[in-house]
């Protein structure tokens, strides 16, 4: 009986192990289920994101390149720097930024050895070139402040066409090295990155790409804006200016305002006197302005908007880019500090926004190209 009672007992034990067991199973399929497919929802979401991102820098270059190439008026060697610089960013949103989005989204590299060595040769290079283009208009802008009778003259598009050339030459120069120590390796290619263990080479490419750059730009532009403003405040405002008048003539008009000078005068429509007809009562008014004021008034619109839109052009430069090259230049120097992936991507498509910002700046701060680009809007929707 003992033996019999103890048989019923031992399946019931090993029958609610058997159920503490199953339960356990089915959690942990539950929770790699909801893992799984909140990862899913992320990476959807993360690469729409990143795409959009990439289609609106490809379709914002090509129209400012399109605006230039079939307005005439656009047609000088300024613009045909901000051209060559919509030309850069769209190389970057057609060779980098597609390719950086599948490998952000994946966080696996599938497309092999070669691909690899191109895609970062070709990121290193357009975005080292976009960079340098700044440095290019902004040196173009200063001669033109600095010296606008002589530079007038030596403002050619060879010579912008020779700027430009510099500007690739040196982007180059900084992508080539990595070629020449990368080898092809025999394993499947999990991951693809720039070889941090160089660390000269990490000097040189960041403090050539950007650090060098970013100093040439804020000492271009601050003399940019103090030559403006000196030359504005050169004006003496003791000195008076032509004095300008227009007058139009009110009829029945109650009275003038008090910036006005009023004359007033009786006109009779009869000649005769006696035939009491209705007198009319009319006004001249007169408005006096200083030519010297207004024109100071229009140069200090113009020295706010230009001070407006360079403080825009550094400030949004040195945001997208400033993080990536700190984190860049602190990964090989720092061997003890913890660098997470997800940040180093953030920082990266933080500097290739740059690419889509920069036509926006450009065009919008030029009244020439936004009337351009209306035009050019109006046409194709006509079409």
């Amino acid at each position: 009986m003992e033996e019999s009672s103890q048989l019923k007992l031992s399946p019931g034990i090993y029958g609610e192990a058997l159920n503490i067991s199953t339960n356990d199973t089915n959690v942990n399929y539950s929770a790699k289920a909801e893992e799984k497919e909140g990862n899913l929802v992320f990476q959807t979401t993360l690469a729409v994101t990143l795409s959009l991102l990439t289609l609106a820098t490809a379709l914002a270059n090509a129209f400012v390149i399109a605006t230039i190439y079939q307005s005439r008026k656009l047609h000088t060697p300024a613009n045909f720097l901000i051209a060559s610089l919509a030309v850069t960013d769209l190389l970057v949103s057609i060779l980098v930024m597609p390719v950086s989005a599948l490998y952000t989204v994946s966080r696996t590299w599938t497309l092999g050895q070669i691909v690899c060595d191109i895609w970062l040769s070709s990121d290193i290079t357009c975005c080292t070139a976009s960079i340098l283009h700044l440095c290019v208009i902004a040196l173009d802008r200063y001669w033109a402040i600095t010296d606008a009778v002589e530079y007038a003259k030596k403002r050619t598009p060879a010579r912008a066409a020779g700027m430009i050339a510099i500007a690739w030459i040196i982007a180059i120069s900084i992508s080539v090295p990595p070629l020449f120590w990368r080898q092809v390796k025999a394993e499947e290619v999990t991951s693809c990155y720039v070889n941090t263990d160089h660390i000269f080479y990490t000097i040189y490419s960041t403090f050539g790409a950007f650090y060098i750059p970013t100093l040439l730009l804020i000492a271009l532009y601050g003399r940019i804006y103090v030559e403006a403003r000196t030359r504005i405040l050169k004006q003496s405002p003791k000195k008076t200016g032509k004095r300008l008048t227009s007058a139009h003539l009110i009829t029945n008009s109650p009275g003038s305002v008090a910036s006005t000078t009023s004359l007033n005068y009786r006109t009779q429509e009869n000649s005769s006197s006696d035939t009491g007809s209705p007198v009319n009562l009319n006004q001249v008014k007169v408005t006096v302005s200083d030519a010297l004021l207004e024109k100071k008034r229009i140069s200090a619109a113009r020295e706010r908007k230009a001070t407006k839109t360079l403080g825009i052009i550094l400030g949004v430069y040195i945001i997208c880019w400033l993080p990536f090259f700190i984190l860049t230049l602190l990964v090989p120097i720092c061997a003890t500090c913890t660098f997470y992936p997800e940040l180093f991507d953030f920082f990266t498509w933080l500097g290739y926004l740059n690419s889509l910002i920069n036509p926006i700046i450009y065009t919008m701060s030029n009244e020439d190209f936004k009337q351009a680009f209306q035009k050019l809007i109006r046409f194709r929707c006509c079409r």
